[in-house]
C-alpha cells in the first residue's frame, strides 16, 4: 500500500477513515471507534440521518421508493459503519418489525398482495436488526425462517415459492450477510448458524463467486462490476468482502475473483466506481467513472486478507 494512497483515503468521509484505520492501518479500537462516532455528526452519515422523517421513516416508505426508503437508507448507514447504538437507527428497526414481521416468521412489507414473507428482504432486515443490536425476540424467528428457506444446493432463492430449483446469487449473499450479523450478535447460536452459512459458502464457491458452475462462463456481466452502494444486488467484490469480514478460509475457488479484482486496479493504484442501479437517491457518495475511495478501500482490505491468510489445504 503506497503511503499516498492511504493519505488519499484518509482525506475522505469519516465512514472511510475509520475503516481504513481498522482494516488497513490496524490502529487501536479506541482510535478508530473515536473516528467512527463522527459518522453521525458529519459527512454522508449525518446527511442521511438528517433526512429521517418525524415518524421514523425515510423517503415516505418502509421499502420503497428505491433507493430513498427506510430499508435502503438503513442499509447504506450500516455500510458506512454507523455505530450500532444510534437511536435513530434503532427507531427504524422497531418500524421494520412493527410493519413487516409476518405470521410465517419472516418479513413481509407487501402483505396487501403477498401472503408470505420475502426472502431477500428478510435477509436484509435481519442484517440491520442484528447489526444495530435491536433487542426483540422476533429476531430469532426471522433467523429460523431464513434457515428453513435454504435450498438443497446450499443457497437461497426468493423464487422458491414459484418452484425455483437453483439458488440465486442475490438472495444468497443477502441471507449470508444477515445470518453472519445474527451470529455475531448472538454468539450462542454460532454452531448452528455456522453450519448453515458454510453450506451457503459452498454454493458461491462452486460458482467461483461469479461464474456458471456448468460452463465456467461469467453468469452475469453485472456481477463483475464494482458499484457502491450495492443495495440488493450481488457482485464479486461484495462476496469477497463478505468472506474477508467473516474471516473465512482462503479458497482456491476464490482465485478467479481475486484475479479479476487485481485486473480492475488502475495504474495509479486506485479502483474506479462503476454505475449502480438506476432509481431515486438522496445524493451520490462518489462520482461514477472516477477513482473511488470505497472501492479502493474494499479492494485493498480484500487483497490484504487474501495475501496474509493461509490457503485452505482442503481445497487444494
Amino acid at each position: 500500500m503506497k503511503p499516498e494512497i492511504i493519505s488519499w483515503l484518509l482525506e475522505g468521509d469519516p465512514s472511510i477513515r475509520w475503516q481504513v484505520q481498522r482494516d488497513l492501518l490496524n490502529v487501536s479500537p479506541a482510535k478508530y471507534e473515536s473516528e467512527r462516532k463522527k459518522i453521525a455528526k458529519e459527512g454522508w452519515g449525518a446527511r442521511l440521518l438528517a433526512l429521517q422523517e418525524s415518524n421514523g421513516h425515510w423517503g415516505g416508505g418502509i421499502y420503497s421508493p428505491k433507493w430513498t426508503s427506510t430499508t435502503y437508507t438503513m442499509l447504506t448507514l450500516r455500510q458506512l459503519g454507523l455505530p450500532p447504538n444510534n437511536p435513530q437507527a434503532k427507531r427504524a428497526c422497531r418500524l421494520f418489525l412493527d410493519e413487516g414481521f409476518y405470521t410465517d416468521g419472516g418479513i413481509n412489507f407487501f402483505s396487501y398482495s403477498w401472503k408470505r414473507s420475502e426472502t431477500c428482504v428478510t435477509g436484509m432486515i435481519l442484517a440491520l436488526l442484528a447489526y444495530f443490536r435491536y433487542s426483540d425476540e422476533r429476531i430469532h424467528s426471522i433467523a429460523s425462517y431464513l434457515i428453513n428457506q435454504q435450498m438443497p444446493d446450499g443457497g437461497w432463492n426468493c423464487q422458491l415459492y414459484k418452484g425455483a430449483t437453483h439458488s440465486s446469487f442475490h438472495t444468497t449473499i443477502l441471507v449470508l450477510e444477515g445470518l453472519y450479523e445474527y451470529q455475531c450478535t448472538y454468539p450462542e447460536k454460532k454452531k448452528k448458524i455456522s453450519q448453515v452459512r458454510e453450506r451457503g459458502h459452498e454454493f458461491l464457491l462452486a460458482h467461483r463467486l461469479y461464474k456458471s458452475h456448468r460452463t465456467g462462463k461469467i453468469f452475469d456481466e453485472a456481477m463483475t462490476r464494482m458499484p457502491f452502494p450495492h443495495r440488493w444486488r450481488y457482485d464479486f467484490i461484495r462476496a469477497l468482502d463478505y468472506f474477508r469480514t467473516c474471516n473465512a478460509p482462503r479458497e482456491e475457488r476464490m482465485s478467479d475473483a481475486i484475479e479479476l479484482l487485481q485486473k480492475k486496479q488502475k495504474k495509479d493504484g486506485l479502483w474506479p466506481l462503476n454505475s449502480g442501479m438506476s432509481g431515486r437517491k438522496y445524493f451520490d457518495l462518489e462520482e461514477v467513472g472516477q477513482p473511488s475511495r470505497w472501492n479502493t478501500l474494499r479492494a485493498l482490505r480484500v487483497l490484504n486478507w487474501w495475501n496474509e491468510s493461509p490457503l485452505s489445504r482442503s481445497t487444494l
